[in-house]
């Protein structure tokens, strides 16, 4: 191994021509490195790695062999990029034509790429998420997102806990709540009757939900693959029932996580304010029916992760 600085060593056979690199980095043999790239403290940067002027590499970055990272690609600190994984900057490549700027992509904080995965240019992979190996990412990925396949799409969230319809229903009859472990967040067994014309359930208002509704909307035909939900509310409470098929619905307080799937017209799901909400895995024949505490309001919602995660905070502080 050779020593460049005494802050970051470099090994004999990588050429490295940039000067921007952090405390206690290692770049491995057979690298190259252009000179206007950035590289931050305590990297990881394996054999057979290039690495274009117009990069940015954060703190703690594990690059695995074989990766290339082109103009306008960032690591934020903690991502792990897998063997192989392959990024590209340009959505329309033609020999010796360049754009005039090439796509930004952006990796998060903590975000792992997995072996052979491919992103495509242009894209922002969240907080935490997760992108198998193999993957052909198309899209942007929400954070704290798993996500597999060619496209990709989101099979779970990481380190999320999960409850199904199936275990709730089997619940004692007479144990009408059960509160998640999410803030505030509960599941409600609604009223069942049964004979020999079938089944009815059905829900009072004023004895069988948190709030008193102020209107409702149908979600339904939905295709499988696609997601929705990943908003917040500032003040607007919900509460969900899956009429027909079923779905999941993933909640983020900010530090916990937990994914409830809602499969039976018996079952009602609470969700308040100020939480984050993601709705995904709709069956083909899914109906979900979304009783909202107050008329539609475009500035409660919050849309982006990050200004969610910001207003919690404040709401911390004394």
């Amino acid at each position: 191994m050779k020593k460049r600085s005494e802050d970051y060593y470099i090994h004999p056979n990588a050429i490295v021509e940039t000067h921007s690199i952090g405390k206690g980095s290692r770049i491995w043999a057979f690298t190259h490195i252009l000179p206007n790239a950035q590289i931050g403290e305590d990297c990881n940067i394996c054999d057979h790695v290039f690495v274009e002027n117009d990069v940015v590499i954060g703190n703690r970055v594990t690059i695995k062999c074989g990766v290339q990272l082109w103009d306008g690609i960032t690591l934020e600190d903690d991502t792990f990029v897998g063997p192989n994984a392959t990024f590209t900057n340009d959505r329309f490549p033609r020999s010796k034509q360049y754009p005039e700027k090439f796509a930004k992509t952006l990796i998060r904080k903590g975000a792992s790429i997995g072996a052979n995965a491919t992103v495509l240019p242009g894209l922002t992979v969240g907080v935490n998420a997760m992108i198998g190996a193999g993957a052909v990412v198309t899209k942007s990925v929400p954070p704290n997102a798993i996500v597999v396949g060619n496209p990709a799409n989101i099979v779970g969230y990481v380190e999320t806990p999960q409850h199904s319809s199936e275990q709730l229903v089997s619940l004692p009859s007479e144990q009408k709540l059960s509160k998640l472990s999410v803030k505030d967040a509960a599941l409600y067994r609604m009223p069942l009757i049964e004979d020999l014309r079938g089944a009815l359930s059905f829900g009072d208002f004023k004895y069988h939900f948190p709030f008193i509704p102020k209107r409702y909307f149908l979600v339904f035909d939905v295709p499988n693959k696609e997601i929705r939900g990943e908003h917040a509310h500032k003040t607007l409470q919900e509460f969900l029932v899956c009429v027909k098929g079923k779905c999941a619905v993933t909640l983020d307080d900010g530090q916990l996580r937990e994914e409830v799937e809602l499969s039976s017209p018996t079952i009602g799901l609470f969700v308040p304010a100020m939480l984050w909400r993601t709705h995904y895995k709709y069956t083909p024949d899914a109906m979900l029916l979304v009783f909202a505490s107050d008329i539609y309001r475009p500035e409660d919602y919050i849309r982006n992760y990050d200004e969610f995660l910001s207003l919690l905070s404040q709401e911390d502080k004394p």
